[in-house]
């Protein structure tokens, strides 16, 4: 399937919110950033994701940042090729 980058947020988001149920989340796209890049071309293919919730308790970076693409499911095989993550409870983030 071909998504565009609005269409690629909005499904990243509510997979993200499904499994992660977080009280906060952003989602941008980052393409631009990455002008030139092989993964850009086309754009919606980098974003950056800042995703606050309690799942992430006791949690490792990286643990946190697996979760994340294990939310993203399929979208990181294939229309997503970069995430930069930011990942609090809700804890950290008081």
């Amino acid at each position: 399937m071909v998504y565009t980058a609005e269409a690629l947020i909005a499904e990243l988001r509510q997979r993200l919110e499904a499994s992660l149920a977080p009280v906060r989340l952003t989602v941008e796209d980052d393409s631009h950033h990455h002008a030139g890049h092989a993964g850009a071309r086309g754009g919606g293919r980098h974003f950056r994701v800042r995703i606050v919730s309690a799942a992430f308790a006791g949690k490792s970076t990286v643990a946190r940042h697996r979760q994340v693409y294990v939310a993203a499911g399929d979208l990181m095989r294939g229309p997503i090729h970069a995430l930069a993550l930011t990942t609090h409870t809700p804890e950290e983030e008081a």
